[in-house]
């Protein structure tokens, strides 16, 4: 099955990412009036902190904050900084563009980012504020499409990760020039966002900030096309997630050079090369399988820290594991070979002894310090999710949430008592959350018949009482390589203040218990999940708190496919909402993204029809289905594309089913549209309501 949150995997699960879309600026307090419970319109009211990085000093935190634009209808990001001691919060870009990617120069004179603000070049470009105060002015003005960039260790130069446009921008004044046919010749052609994927690919060059001379890092330096004079590149191979090293000698940065077709391998490396243009890289690492970033050197220049895969094959059940290689010998060493579970990005402590990163455990993901022997140290016992860490100066900072508390960035002050503690910076949600009556959320096990333990989360209503039984929303993460956490949660939340009582679990194929169990359902989809979630149903039901007759049943991505997989298997549900999903396996090979998938982990259906046609049920069982289902999907998703769900809706108008089918224009996987997003919301609501025999609530008013 597609790993349909792989791209989101950095904020959890999908429902993570509604709250990084749902933004705007927080009201004064003084403005709000008294305590409430969530509604759709409260969407409006938080913001979304993240992206914090740390001066070369230590002194200071660079972050962004994303709001809504209401009339405008979507996201801005915003650059702020802020004091490690909490003190001079200060916002730094205004206006409709976004700043994103804070970075500071070495010397810790500037900070830039990214935006496509309008400027010498068209597109994204790399702006500059001088920390000594004065207005942004753009760096670079490269005609290319801006992937990504890095500052050289004396911050006279960037190392830009650039990549050829499909289509020149035509020249100021100039009429748009025709659209042209998108040729393809790639095994893997498409991708999410990105859209159809043609040869061009994204590579390292040097930028010259004094005499902004562009030169391309991996050589031989590029042949002019006697036609068109333009650089004629080597698309073979991709370059990408490139660092200096701190002496500002070499670049490391990962590519799959797999011979013949990359596209058929998942076979990434870790290269290095000399730090002067049309050098010839090196590659340092062997395993057959993913080598990947994000990439960390030693202070001493003479390790790189990455990630290694755990198969040679590509598996969405691949769990990285943390390892280093030696520059110079090329020796590579896995540490940490007893954590059976997944670390997040690694940055080297200040001493070099020790890398800090994040780890995804049972509903939670926890700052650790792991040293270069394997030895992990968890970084405090709180409750909660870490990610973003950065460290500088021997200060390390990082974003941190809980159930009630939305992320914000925290210090992790190392020799407070007990061995450390997170420090809280920023506050920017806390005035719109202190004006909601919030659930809360307890951890709930089950066991199932095959004698699995299954871990779930369940969040009861705002205000429930003792006594009672209220209805209660499976709401089902997708991935399946996720988990339902202890972090801030907008549709736990938004559910729990319209009555339900909602039910997360981490069923089998999910993270945080193991590579075994996210590999249980490896070419077995919708088995072992469905039990995993009945199960968990029946303990919710066996606590007395829930109405077993009131049941109703989501999920997005994953979670959308196994709503079909559930509703095929059972009628207990009244109602169904199935997002981004997809019940017919075969109707999706060669239409979305996961090709590697289906070919190592089923094979083409030419040579397995069997498995296909077995793991397609909802679809081949359609008459099966009983339950009311509401099917969502955007236009443009290549993740999974809303053919899956619109031939599932089909499926149940034929049989008599119940079924209603939202399609979403111009959205992709992960919505950006705010008023669509609130939209989602709305109609979930009034669908299982509608079901359920509930009348109408806050949720009534149209979405806007």
């Amino acid at each position: 099955m597609p790993n349909l949150c792989a791209h989101l995997r950095s904020l959890d699960t999908l429902r993570h990412g509604f709250a990084a879309l749902l933004l705007t600026l927080v009201l004064p307090l003084a403005a709000q009036t008294a305590k409430h419970t969530m509604t759709p319109d409260d969407l409006a009211k938080l913001v979304r902190v993240g992206a914090p990085v740390l001066s070369p000093d230590g002194k200071l935190i660079a972050y962004t904050v994303s709001h809504v634009d209401v009339e405008a209808d979507k996201s801005i990001t915003e650059l702020w900084m802020i004091g490690w001691d909490g003190n001079d919060d200060v916002q730094l870009t205004y206006g409709p563009e976004a700043a994103g990617d804070p970075q500071w120069s070495p010397d810790g004179r500037y900070l830039s980012f990214t935006s496509s603000r309008e400027g010498k070049a068209k597109g994204s470009q790399v702006w500059v504020l001088d920390r000594r105060g004065g207005e942004a002015r753009q760096l670079t003005d490269v005609k290319l499409d801006l992937n990504g960039y890095r500052w050289s260790p004396d911050s006279k130069g960037l190392l830009l990760t650039l990549r050829v446009k499909d289509e020149p921008e035509p020249e100021k004044g100039a009429k748009p020039a025709n659209p042209k046919p998108i040729v393809i010749d790639r095994f893997h052609f498409k991708e999410d966002v990105e859209g159809y994927l043609t040869e061009k690919k994204s590579h390292l060059y040097l930028f010259e900030i004094e005499g902004k001379k562009l030169s391309k890092l991996v050589g031989p330096a590029p042949e002019k096309d006697k036609a068109s004079g333009a650089d004629k590149i080597d698309e073979r191979y991709e370059e990408a997630q490139a660092e200096w090293s701190p002496d500002g000698k070499m670049i490391a940065f990962v590519s799959n050079q797999s011979i013949p077709d990359p596209d058929r391998t998942v076979n990434s490396d870790v290269f290095v090369v000399d730090a002067m243009p049309a050098s010839t890289p090196r590659k340092v690492t062997t395993f057959l399988g993913t080598d990947e970033g994000p990439l960390a050197w030693s202070p001493d220049s003479r390790t790189i820290a990455y990630r290694q895969g755990s198969s040679e094959t590509y598996s969405i059940y691949n769990m990285p594991q943390l390892a280093t290689v030696d520059v110079a010998s090329g020796r590579s060493t896995r540490i940490a070979k007893s954590l059976d579970n997944w670390p997040g990005a690694a940055v080297f402590a200040a001493d070099g002894k020790s890398l800090l990163t994040t780890i995804s455990d049972d509903r939670l993901d926890y700052p650790a310090k792991v040293s270069l022997d394997g030895t992990v140290t968890r970084l405090g016992r709180q409750i909660g999710v870490a990610n973003g860490l950065t460290q500088r100066a021997g200060h390390i900072a990082m974003l941190w949430s809980t159930d009630a508390a939305a992320p914000e960035i925290y210090a992790w002050n190392e020799g407070a008592p007990g061995g450390g503690m997170l420090r809280k910076l920023t506050s920017h949600n806390d005035a719109a959350l202190a004006m909601l009556n919030l659930a809360t959320t307890e951890d709930l096990a089950a066991k199932t018949k095959d004698d699995n333990d299954v871990h779930s989360l369940l969040t009861l209503p705002v205000g429930y009482k003792a006594g009672t039984k209220v209805p209660m929303l499976l709401f089902i993460h997708g991935g399946p390589t996720g988990q339902d956490t202890h972090s801030f949660d907008l549709s736990r939340q938004m559910f729990a203040a319209h009555g339900y009582a909602v039910l997360n679990v981490n069923y089998r194929g999910s993270t945080g218990r193991g590579h075994a169990y996210s590999e249980a359902i490896k070419a077995d989809w919708g088995n072992r999940e469905v039990t995993d979630l009945l199960a968990s149903v029946d303990a919710a039901v066996a606590t007395g708190k829930i109405d077993a007759d009131k049941l109703v049943i989501g999920g997005w991505s994953y979670g959308g496919i196994l709503t079909d997989y559930t509703i095929a298997s059972t009628t207990r549900f009244k109602a169904a909402s199935s997002g981004a999903g997809m019940g017919n396996l075969i109707v999706l090979y060669g239409i979305d993204e996961y090709i590697l998938q289906y070919e190592n982990e089923i094979g083409p259906p030419w040579k397995n029809p069997e498995a296909y046609l077995k793991l397609s049920y909802p679809f081949f069982h359609a008459d099966r289905i009983k339950t009311p289902t509401l099917f969502m999907g955007g236009d443009q998703d290549f993740n999974v594309p809303v053919e899956g769900g619109e031939q599932m809706y089909q499926a149940l108008k034929s049989v008599g089913t119940p079924a209603e089918l939202i399609v979403y224009p111009g959205q992709f996987h992960g919505f950006t549209r705010p008023s669509f997003i609130k939209d989602r919301y709305v109609r979930w609501m009034a669908w299982y309501d509608k079901y359920l025999g509930i009348a109408a609530a806050p949720v009534a008013a149209t979405a806007k």
